[in-house]
C-alpha cells in the first residue's frame, strides 16, 4: 500500500481538517502526558508554514452519554496553545458537527489553529456515519490524518471523511507506517522481539506474524505463565489464560518449525499478592508454589534477557516484563528499557507500559522510534489492514 502523504498534498492558503490523536491524560484540568500532542508538533507546523488554516479533531476517553465535562478538550487545546506559541481558537460548543460548531469554524481567521470538541461527543462517531462525516467534510478543503492511535478504528473521523476530501497521511502517521512496515517485511538481522503484557491473546496474531520474520522472540510478563503451565509447568497462582493453552503449545511447536528461537524467563520475583512493599521470593518460572503470584522477570531472567538481545540490528519492545505500575514488581521492565536504549541497533518500542518505562528510565531519546500506537500498533503488526490508513492509500 502506498500513502498519499503531505507531498501530494496542496494545503496552500486551504482549510485544512486534521484528525490527530489528542486522547492524553488529564488531571485538575490540565494535561499530565503531551507526548502525543508533541508528536504531531512536526505536522501542524509544516502546514501552517503552508499557510493553511487547521481544524484538529480528536476524541478523548470514553464518554457514554453526548458531551461530558470531564472529556471536554479545552484543556488540550490550552497545552497545544503553549506548544505552538501561539493562540489555539477553542470553544466548548454543544459537540461535533453541531450548527453551533459550524459558526465557530466558519468564523476562524486564515492561518487560525482551531481545537474543535470531542469527536466521541457525538455517538454517530463511532457508527462512522456518512452525515457526520459530511458535516466535518464540510469544514475544509482538505483532510489530513496523524493519528496513527487511532488508525484501527473506522470511525466518521477517521475512515469516512478521507473519502469526501483531498487526503494524506501526516508526517507522525507516515512515518509509523514506514518503519513498521520495515518490520514486517525487510528487518536488519539479527532480529529480536520483546512481548510482554498479561495475556498471550492479545498477541497471537502478531507473534504468529513475526515468526515471518524474526530471529528471536523473548517473551516476559504473566504471558509468559500459560506458556510454562502448558508446557507443564507449576506456575502457582499466577495469572494464566487456561483456554489458551493448547494454542500456547501450538505457538512453541511453530516457533520451532520455522527456527525461530523462543525464549521464556527462567525465573521470577514472586509474592502473594500485588502490593508495594509485600515480602517477595525469587522461584524458577515453572517451580512456583501454590498461593504465591510471578509479577516480574528474575534476576536470572534479567541478565539472560539482556544477554540475549547483545548483537541484534533491530529490537522491537511491546509490553512489560512485570506488574510495571506497581513496585518493586517495575526492576524488569526498567532494566530492559536501559538495555534497549543502548543497543547498537534500531529500536522500536511501543505500547503504554513500555513507553512508560523508557520515559522513567530517561532513555526515551535513545530509542528510535516510539509508536504512538497501542491497538494500531498490533494490529498492523498482525498484517490487518487498518481502516484509517486504507482511506488514505494512493
Amino acid at each position: 500500500m502506498k500513502l498519499a502523504t503531505l507531498d501530494t498534498l496542496d494545503v496552500t492558503g486551504k482549510r485544512v481538517l486534521v484528525r490527530v490523536d489528542f486522547n492524553v491524560p488529564l488531571k485538575e484540568g490540565r494535561v499530565t502526558d503531551d507526548s502525543r500532542i508533541r508528536a504531531t508538533l512536526p505536522t501542524l507546523k509544516r502546514l501552517l508554514a503552508e499557510g493553511a488554516t487547521l481544524f484538529l479533531m480528536s476524541h478523548l476517553g470514553r464518554p457514554k452519554e453526548g458531551p461530558e465535562e470531564k472529556y471536554r478538550m479545552g484543556p488540550v487545546a490550552a497545552r497545544l496553545a503553549e506548544l505552538l506559541k501561539r493562540e489555539v481558537r477553542y470553544a466548548p460548543v454543544s459537540g461535533p458537527a453541531s450548527p453551533e460548531q459550524a459558526t465557530f469554524v466558519a468564523a476562524a481567521p486564515a492561518g487560525s489553529v482551531t481545537v474543535l470538541e470531542n469527536t466521541r461527543f457525538d455517538k454517530r462517531e463511532t457508527k462512522n456515519d456518512l452525515e457526520m462525516a459530511r458535516a466535518l467534510a464540510s469544514y475544509a478543503e482538505a483532510y489530513v490524518n496523524d493519528a496513527f492511535g487511532a488508525a484501527h478504528r473506522a470511525h466518521a473521523s477517521t475512515e469516512a471523511v478521507a473519502k469526501l476530501l483531498p487526503s494524506a497521511a501526516g508526517l507522525l502517521l507516515e512515518r509509523e507506517v514506514a518503519v513498521l512496515s520495515k518490520l514486517l517485511a525487510n528487518p536488519d538481522k539479527p532480529f529480536k522481539v520483546i512481548l510482554g503484557g498479561a495475556k498471550v491473546s492479545d498477541k497471537i496474531g502478531v507473534i504468529e506474524n513475526l515468526l515471518n520474520v524474526v530471529d528471536e522472540i523473548l517473551i516476559g510478563g504473566a504471558m509468559a505463565y500459560t506458556f510454562f503451565k502448558a508446557q507443564g509447568g507449576q506456575v502457582g497462582n499466577s495469572l494464566v489464560e487456561d483456554d489458551k493453552l493448547a494454542l500456547a503449545r501450538e505457538l512453541l511447536e511453530k516457533a520451532q518449525a520455522q527456527g525461530v528461537k523462543l525464549h521464556l524467563p527462567p525465573d521470577s520475583v514472586c509474592a502473594e499478592q500485588i502490593a508495594g512493599g509485600v515480602a517477595t521470593k525469587i522461584y524458577p518460572s515453572d517451580a512456583i508454589p501454590a498461593g504465591w503470584l510471578g509479577l516480574d522477570a528474575g534476576p536470572a531472567a534479567i541478565k539472560r534477557y539482556q544477554h540475549l538481545l547483545q548483537g541484534a540490528k533491530m529490537v522491537l519492545w511491546n509490553g512489560p516484563l512485570g506488574v510495571f505500575e506497581t513496585p518493586p514488581f517495575d526492576v524488569g521492565t526498567k532494566a530492559i528499557a536501559e538495555t534497549v536504549a543502548q543497543l547498537d541497533a534500531f529500536t522500536v518500542v511501543g505500547g503504554g507500559d513500555s513507553v512508560a518505562a523508557v520515559n522513567a528510565a530517561g532513555v526515551a531519546h535513545q530509542i528510535s522510534h516510539i509508536s504512538t500506537g497501542g491497538g494500531a500498533s498490533l494490529e498492523f503488526l498482525e498484517g490487518k489492514t487498518l481502516p484509517g490508513i486504507a482511506a488514505l492509500s494512493k
